[in-house]
């Protein structure tokens, strides 16, 4: 780690990828728990709030991959292997700049000079 790299970061506490293995500063990972009462299914703690051991993962398609490859995911969070809500945050959606703009009108007319 280089001084710029300590400096940028601060006193931030360090988690590690359970995909790439890496640390990093913990604004720059999502926080994953299981779901808990029976299910396998692993959820993303958007708040970093949530109950529970949490497991850390870069918010990258390649980290995804390698930590469903490795199998880190039951590792981290035992009895959880389900990881379709993770995935689901993770892949890009359909791209919101391409679909089609429609050609209502956005303002509303002034007082008294509705038709």
């Amino acid at each position: 780690m280089t001084v710029a790299e300590v400096l940028s970061t601060g006193n931030q506490p360090e988690r590690t990828c359970i995909g790439c293995r890496k640390k990093g500063p913990r604004s720059q990972l999502l926080r994953l728990v299981a779901e808990g009462s029976g299910s396998t299914a692993v959820l993303v703690d958007e708040r970093r709030r949530m109950a529970g051991r949490g497991a850390w993962l870069h918010p990258s398609e390649s980290c995804l991959a390698l930590a469903i490859k490795r199998r880190a995911f039951g590792r981290a969070l035992p009895g959880a292997t389900g990881t379709a809500a993770v995935e689901h945050w993770i892949t890009p959606g359909p791209n919101v700049d391409a679909a089609p703009v429609a050609a209502t009108p956005t303002v509303q007319p002034e007082s008294g000079s509705e038709i």
